[in-house]
């Protein structure tokens, strides 16, 4: 039986070029989901979604639009949210959003960050510790 074996240094060589394409993949990826992001605020800000759900996803004053950030719904429940609310969601506006744009928009509210602890704040703090 004849078996050819690879030689350490091409499995070496194997190595380097499945890393550095994994790496070049990963990049990519991270490029697109960054102009995704950039494309969905675009969209938040062109429909107002920040006038009831707050410049950081936060949710309204006195009740106006709930929280949607950190954090959203699944992809699937935001979409329904949007196309056919339980509340109030100007009809335009979710008539507007098409469906190459909404995954846009999400990708923009599922990556808005969590407010830091008040703990981690020194202002707020030292404000709490106050008598």
């Amino acid at each position: 039986m004849n078996t050819t074996r690879f030689s350490t240094a091409s499995r070496r060589i194997f190595r380097v070029l499945a890393g550095g394409l994994f790496l070049l993949a990963s990049g990519l990826a991270q490029a697109a989901d960054d102009a995704a992001v950039q494309r969905g605020w675009a969209v938040y800000q062109q429909h107002q979604c920040y006038s009831c759900h707050g410049t950081m996803g936060q949710g309204g004053e006195r009740g106006a639009g709930p929280r949607i950030a950190p954090n959203p719904f699944p992809f699937a429940a935001f979409e329904m949210q949007l196309r056919q609310p339980r509340g109030v969601v100007p009809r335009d506006t979710a008539q507007a959003i098409d469906a190459q744009r909404l995954p846009d928009l999400y990708a923009y509210v599922a990556g808005i960050p969590a407010s830091p602890a008040v703990a981690s704040i020194p202002l707020l703090r030292d404000a709490m510790r106050a008598p």
